[in-house]
């Protein structure tokens, strides 16, 4: 039998359902392999991370995650972004002592359809009584000129992760550290709400517990009721995060910031906790990992990436 216990491998997929929350805004585009069977969710988790091919099968056992949603939506101060497509993936590394540490892909976790604000441009600082900024309103007819994607953007390591939390409700999971990218012609190439150095801290929580199911297969991601990888199923769960706080708008206009002022004065940021919100709906997540780590000790994480590679299709 696995050292990690079935509860606590569904405590962190159901946590790292969770993650997948942050994903819920913006364009991002990767080349990942199509992997098999089992695998097919997994085509970017970090197995080959050092991290990862470290962990023995005993004192640390390695993991991947894959969560994903088709809609959401998330609140900041007084605009309202619905969402399209999201998907993370992450790996896990579970400890023995019931601790865990998330490894994140080489090209970032974040995989997201494009989401637009709503009214653009025109929305987002118009009308203005500021000179500068009432020249550009003038100019926004041009539905290209008007139009503002958002992408959401991760900017430093999830940290506060409970395993617990992920299978109740009500509780935070995890905290997420994010930044928002807002992209026009007139915003320059640098406007984002939140940075690095002051991040919107993302805390989701389970709002409905999510249907699972376990499955096994072989090492190459082949059906078989007794292979040596299992695979955890949750799907269905709503997530919401009510508690953050967002920051206010840096470095909008061609870099020099000098439409910062009308974004915060329009959306109604700087914005407190509580009065933001962020809701992923129906997410599918799936976790998987060596169905007995210890069998294979010291060498489960190298065990788990040739299986990755194998299932490479």
């Amino acid at each position: 039998m696995s050292l990690v216990s079935s509860r606590t491998r569904l405590a962190t997929l159901s946590a790292l359902t969770a993650l997948g929350a942050f994903a819920s805004i913006g364009t991002a585009t990767a080349s990942s392999p199509q992997l098999n069977g089992s695998w097919a969710p997994f085509d970017r988790c970090p197995v080959d991370a050092p991290a990862m091919l470290a962990t023995d099968g005993l004192d640390q056992s390695p993991q991947c995650v894959s969560s994903s949603s088709v809609s959401g939506s998330i609140k900041l101060g007084n605009t309202t972004v619905v969402t399209g497509r999201t998907n993370l993936q992450i790996g896990v590394i579970q400890n023995a002592d019931g601790t865990s540490s998330v490894v994140a892909p080489p090209a970032g976790s974040i995989i997201a359809d494009s989401a637009t604000v709503p009214g653009g441009l025109l929305g987002l600082m118009c009308p203005s009584d500021i000179p500068f900024i009432t020249d550009i309103c003038r100019q926004l007819s041009d539905a290209k000129l008007n139009k503002i994607t958002a992408t959401m953007e991760s900017v430093g390591t999830p940290s506060d992760f409970d395993q617990i939390a992920g299978v109740l409700t009500d509780m935070p999971i995890v905290a997420i550290p994010v930044r928002i990218h807002l992209e026009n012609p007139f915003l320059g190439s640098n406007c984002y709400i939140g940075s690095k150095a002051n991040p919107i801290i993302l805390r989701p929580s389970n709002k409905t517990a999510p249907d699972f199911a376990v499955e096994r297969s072989n090492g190459d991601g082949s059906p078989n009721e007794e292979g040596d990888m299992s695979r955890l199923n949750l799907l269905g769960s709503t997530q919401v995060d009510t508690t953050f706080a967002v920051p206010g708008a840096s470095g909008c206009g061609l870099g020099l910031g000098l439409v910062n002022g009308a974004v915060n004065l329009k959306t109604g940021l700087p914005s407190a906790a509580g009065r933001n919100s962020l809701t992923l709906n129906n997410t599918q997540t799936y976790l998987t990992g060596l169905y007995a780590p210890g069998v294979v000790a010291p060498d489960a994480g190298k065990v788990l990436s040739q299986n990755w590679h194998s299932a490479v299709k």
